[in-house]
């Protein structure tokens, strides 16, 4: 469904005419920047979403915001990181409109043992992104937010709208839960 294009150059365009081209609403421009983003961007959708619709009604509320404010992009650095960006920010405004924060559990010193197989390595990305999607929406919006994105506890916790503990809580619990779903895969 979703096919990438290999450069943003559609048409003989550059990068910034084509950004000029949605600004001006031209469809055609529109269209490219969307095939050529679509796939990446559902990808970052996908890692947040409780399903693949889910992952769907992120990535167009995300074009949607991405085409209203195309203005504001000023060029300093990469165009593909300042729409993940936005793509970022609209799944933990979907995460927020639709989790009950109140199953919040602090646990502060959450023991996990650490695996002797390193069987997270052995896996597909697309094996790992499902298991990661069998995650509960606050452990998997942690998991991402603090291994993929790179974001610190500190910064988790603001975004979220919760503790840095319970942020390094559920990070804990996000891993200890992989560890046992990667351990049954790799029993099979």
């Amino acid at each position: 469904m979703y096919k990438a294009t290999t450069s943003l150059q559609v048409q003989g365009l550059s990068q910034q005419e084509l950004i000029e081209g949605c600004i001006r609403g031209n469809r055609q421009s529109t269209a490219a920047l969307y095939s050529s983003f679509s796939p990446t961007m559902f990808g970052v959708c996908l890692r947040y979403a409780n399903d693949y619709h889910s992952a769907e009604d992120i990535l167009q509320e995300g074009f949607i915001k991405v085409f209203n404010n195309l203005d504001r992009f000023r060029g300093e650095g990469s165009f593909e990181g300042w729409m993940k960006r936005i793509f970022i920010n609209t799944a933990i405004e979907y995460y927020r409109k639709s989790t009950n924060h109140n199953g919040h559990v602090e646990l502060e010193n959450v023991s996990t043992q650490p695996t002797q197989e390193r069987a997270l390595e052995n896996l597909a990305t697309q094996e790992l992104l499902k298991l990661i999607q069998r995650l509960s929406p606050g452990y998997r919006a942690v998991f991402n937010l603090y291994v993929i994105e790179g974001y610190s506890h500190k910064e988790i916790a603001k975004v979220l709208e919760i503790s840095e503990g319970t942020s390094k809580s559920q990070l804990a619990r996000a891993r200890a839960i992989l560890r046992k779903m990667v351990k049954t895969l790799n029993q099979r």
